[in-house]
């Protein structure tokens, strides 16, 4: 299991960047048809491979796929919105990403289970799973062959194609945009505090289970409530955040947002019994906060992202998130065992309050401008 996240971890880095750039030169619609074909591809493959390679392969496969895809959403949601609603668009695509999750996690978590009560064995109940999930993505891919609109934005306002290499280079130059770098910063952590809530807050929780005497099922149980309570508050919070992103400077919203998620992280230092309910806020703290971390980054991307090279910034904000994955996945379980339970999150909480102080220095020395409702009433 950890050389297939590893794997997947490792062709997103090194896709992430072509993929906007090839998303830049030749459209959106395509790479997201061809992204969802992949994943497609990779769940068929999962339950017919007979080895470890060629399980590997098939995740190679997926990888490709949610890579692709994750690119092609990113700038998307970047392209449609108009300013004064972006916010509404990043927070509603995130309360959407979330709750599809929850729904086929809990549809396709349990189908196996319902195809062994019709009489399948259970191979051929979890390999038809796969099959269905597959063809889940075949009709996400027709979806969005249909429903978006082909080309770039900017090669319709140029009228003309710019090669790779220009738009590389555009993007670069963007890149330097202090408002974009501070971005990146904040896509590097806010997906690292999603390692510390999915793997070593579920671990945390379990560990302190079995040593309290609980059985390993019951154990279990208690980790996978607390991931759950963290990313339902993470959901909820997402519908009060629209109402947040496109009221202020998105500079000042990104900081807040870092703030929050620096005091929930930080906060589980003082924590000694994961499982007290006494501690239940500062769990639902961290949901929060991981959501406004990644909402906040999205938003101030997108109103800073330019026409030209667009999808190709959206790559290198999407490399610092997978970067920011493999950090803190690999520092945070060295500290899980060499020092404390609660080392990782401490880390994930100082990384936050660092990048919020570079966001109060940007805030301060290249604020930049919200167009929009705030920006109307005076809220810079």
């Amino acid at each position: 299991a950890g050389q297939l996240a590893f794997w997947t971890e490792v062709i997103s880095i090194a896709l992430f960047g072509p993929v906007g750039l090839l998303a830049d030169r030749y459209g959106r619609k395509a790479l997201f048809v061809v992204g969802f074909m992949m994943m497609g591809l990779g769940y068929a493959l999962h339950p017919l491979a007979d080895s470890v390679a060629m399980l590997t392969g098939a995740r190679m496969v997926y990888a490709i796929g949610t890579a692709v895809c994750t690119g092609a959403l990113g700038t998307v949601v970047t392209d449609y919105p108009q300013e004064p609603t972006r916010g509404w668009a990043v927070a509603i695509t995130g309360f959407l990403n979330g709750l599809g999750v929850a729904i086929l996690n809990i549809i396709m978590g349990g189908m196996p289970q319902r195809l062994q009560q019709a009489g399948f064995d259970d191979v051929q109940a979890g390999t038809y799973t796969h099959f269905i999930v597959a063809g889940l993505c075949v009709v996400s891919a027709v979806v969005v062959g249909i429903g978006l609109k082909g080309g770039t934005p900017s090669a319709e306002e140029r009228g003309v194609h710019e090669s790779v290499l220009s738009i590389a280079r555009r993007a670069a130059t963007h890149m330097r945009n202090p408002r974009i770098a501070l971005a990146f910063g904040a896509a590097f952590i806010a997906r690292g505090d999603l390692v510390i809530l999915g793997a070593f807050l579920q671990l945390w929780v379990k560990n302190a289970g079995i040593e309290q005497g609980l059985d390993l099922p019951a154990a279990t149980t208690a980790a996978r409530n607390a991931f759950v309570i963290a990313s339902s508050a993470a959901l909820i919070w997402t519908l009060f955040m629209m109402f947040l992103l496109d009221k202020f400077n998105r500079v000042s919203t990104l900081a807040a947002c870092l703030l929050i998620a620096a005091v929930g992280y930080l906060g589980m230092g003082f924590v000694d019994n994961p499982l007290d309910r006494a501690d239940l806020p500062l769990i639902i703290l961290l949901g929060v906060g991981q959501m406004s971390a990644f909402l906040g980054s999205m938003s101030l991307l997108g109103q800073e992202a330019p026409k030209e090279g667009r999808a190709t910034v959206i790559g290198g904000f999407n490399i610092a998130g997978a970067l920011g994955i493999a950090f803190v996945s690999a520092l945070g379980g060295y500290l899980f065992d060499a020092v404390s339970p609660k080392a990782p999150f401490i880390l994930a909480g100082a990384l936050n309050g660092l990048v919020m102080l570079a966001a109060l220095i940007v805030r301060m020395k290249s604020p930049g401008v919200m167009i929009g409702k705030g920006a109307a009433a005076g809220l810079h």
